[in-house]
Formats: C-alpha cells, sequence, structure tokens
C-alpha cells in the first residue's frame, strides 16, 4: 500500500462502489473514504448498485450518490472516465451486479478495502483483514496508515461509527480490542454516539414495529433440539404488509435472544429468488453453510444466501442441514 500513499495526494477522478443492498458498513465506509479524498481536492463520485434503506438517510453526502439501477448510464460514464477505482465491503465483483463488468474494463487503478473472506484478485491494491469488525474498522485505519487522519471531521466520524455499529450489532458480535480503541478515538472527535445509537437502534416505523410482532408471533420456528430457530416470509406476506427496502432489518437476531439459541436462520421469498440470512454464536460457522449450500457466504457469525427455489423447497433444505450442521458441532464441542 505505499505506493497508494502517493496515488491519492495527486488529485484525481476517482468512483468509490460497495456492494448492492449496501448496508450501513458499507454506506458508512464508502461515504468516510469519498469525504476525506473530497478534502484532497480528488473528484469524487460514489455508486451504489441500487438504493439504500431510509435509515441511513442522516448520513452526511449519501444524497449525492448515484444510484446505479436508477441512473445505469451516469454510473458508467463515471468508471469509464475514473482513473482510481475503491471498491469497499465486497470481495467479489458479482456483488456489484452489471457494474462488475465495468470495474473490469476500467484502466483505473483498483483499490479493494474489505473483510470478508477470499477476496478475488482483481484490484491493484487489496486491503483485506477478515479479523475486521468491519469495512469502516478498515477505512479508518486506511486514513491513519496514509497519514490522513486529521481530515476525520464529525460527519466523518459519525459516517464510521454507524459502519462499525452496523457490523458490530451495537458492539454485541465481530469486536476486537482494536475497534473499541477506534470508538473511543471517533468519539474524542466529537462524535455524537448517543445521537446516533437513538437514530440507528430506536427508529422503527409503526409499519416495522408490527411486522416484527408478526414475524414472531407467525413466523417463527424454533428447533429447541438443535438449538435454531426460523423466521420465514413469503411472497403474501411482503404484498400485505407492503415490506420495503430496511423493513426487516434486524429481524434475524431476535431468535439469537432467546435463551440457548445458538442459530437463527431469516428465509425471505422474493420475486425470482429465495433470500437467506444466518446468525450465529461462538464456533458455529455460518459462512460455511451459506457458501456450500446456498450460494453465499460473509463471515462465521454472520451470512447470508440465495436459492432459485420456492419457500416450501427453501425451508426443507434448510431443516435438512440444520440437524447436520449442530450436530457436528455438538460433537466437537464434547471433544
Amino acid at each position: 500500500m505505499d505506493s497508494v500513499y502517493h496515488l491519492i495526494r495527486q488529485p484525481s477522478r476517482v468512483v468509490i462502489v460497495t456492494h448492492k443492498n449496501p448496508d450501513g458498513d458499507a454506506l458508512g465506509s464508502t461515504l468516510a473514504l469519498a469525504a476525506v479524498l473530497h478534502k484532497l481536492l480528488h473528484t469524487v463520485t460514489v455508486v451504489l448498485p441500487n438504493d439504500f434503506p431510509p435509515l441511513f438517510n442522516f448520513l452526511h453526502g449519501v444524497d449525492k450518490a448515484i444510484i446505479g439501477e436508477m441512473n445505469p448510464e451516469l454510473a458508467m460514464a463515471a468508471f469509464d472516465k475514473a482513473d482510481i477505482i475503491f471498491c469497499l465491503d465486497f470481495n467479489s465483483l458479482d456483488r456489484i451486479d452489471r457494474f462488475g463488468l465495468d470495474v473490469m474494463a476500467s484502466k483505473a487503478v483498483k483499490i479493494l478495502i474489505d473483510h470478508h473472506i477470499d477476496p478475488e484478485p482483481f484490484a491493484d491494491h487489496i486491503l483485506s483483514k477478515t479479523e475486521a469488525s468491519s469495512t469502516a474498522e478498515l477505512v479508518y485505519d486506511f486514513l491513519v496508515d496514509n497519514k490522513l487522519e486529521g481530515y476525520i471531521d464529525v460527519h466523518i466520524a459519525e459516517a464510521l461509527y454507524t459502519g462499525i455499529l452496523m457490523d458490530t450489532g451495537s458492539f454485541r458480535y465481530a469486536t476486537n480490542p482494536h475497534v473499541f480503541e477506534i470508538a473511543a478515538a471517533l468519539k474524542r472527535m466529537g462524535m455524537d454516539d448517543y445521537m446516533l445509537q437513538i437514530r440507528l437502534f430506536n427508529s422503527m416505523t409503526e409499519k416495522q414495529l408490527k411486522l416484527l410482532g408478526h414475524c414472531l408471533a407467525n413466523r417463527m420456528e424454533l428447533m429447541t433440539e438443535y438449538q435454531t430457530g426460523i423466521i420465514w416470509l413469503d411472497k403474501d406476506d411482503y404484498k400485505n404488509w407492503s415490506i420495503g427496502r430496511g423493513d426487516t432489518e434486524g429481524i434475524v437476531n431476535y431468535i439469537l435472544m432467546v435463551r440457548n439459541m445458538k442459530m437463527a436462520v431469516f428465509v425471505s421469498e422474493q420475486q425470482n429468488v429465495t433470500k437467506l440470512s444466518f446468525r450465529s454464536k461462538g464456533n458455529i460457522n455460518v459462512q460455511e453453510i451459506c457458501h456450500t449450500h446456498f450460494n453465499g457466504g460473509g463471515h462465521r457469525n454472520a451470512s447470508g444466501g440465495q436459492l432459485k427455489a420456492s419457500m416450501e423447497e427453501t425451508l426443507v433444505k434448510v431443516k435438512e442441514i440444520i440437524p447436520l450442521t449442530m450436530n457436528a458441532y455438538q460433537l466437537q464441542h464434547e471433544q
């Protein structure tokens, strides 16, 4: 990364792209880096493959991002003209849909910053640490390593802290000593952690709260013998509840609040695909489950995948895999 130090000090045309269905870490890390590079007099364009949940509307600069699915020509033109392309919070070009082809075709210098396992070798420079809590943590380190921490203002600190908060579940998992040191540094920079906690975790709409109640009362099954729970929503649920982007965020985590539950699965039936989100505690590797069985991946304790199958077929497969996974875990735990 030594050559990057000099590269980013020459004003250039920069594109920063993150994965489709951007979450808090994707948005926070991307907007923080964009703001610092803007201060270095780069011409910076943020490209999001598709729209983001309204929950993150408060993040400074998010309103200036190009939403690729709404303005594909504008996004493609930005990639074509770029001198530098930063790829944040994804390890594979298929995570940015059609724009993966534009990144590959571009003659720009490509820099990948990510914390997912097995990054594809498409970038010229790769900062990849799977032990990091979040890409926001890595972006903070990138700024410090390149002597740019002095450019971090309150808005940038808020964006970085948002990324860390969302990918650690408010410091409940995927933490390490370093991420707490970063949180302390951001707090000293004037970031209002209480305000961010309120905005991110205490701002549900009435519909979202009622939908959560529906999921817990009518769409949850606990397989207590395997310490696993499943919540599912089918196409009718999406229609009847008018479920939009971000409305189901975090629902899967409620299963792990139940005593003795160690793995949680959220299954959602979309138009042409059924999506799955897995969460776990301890050494239960849901990344391996998603990679092996559901065309996905992520992290040891938080991963996702999908199947081109009906809800019924997907649930059958999930219920076949759960006993195998948990029996293997219990056997290993006893040894």
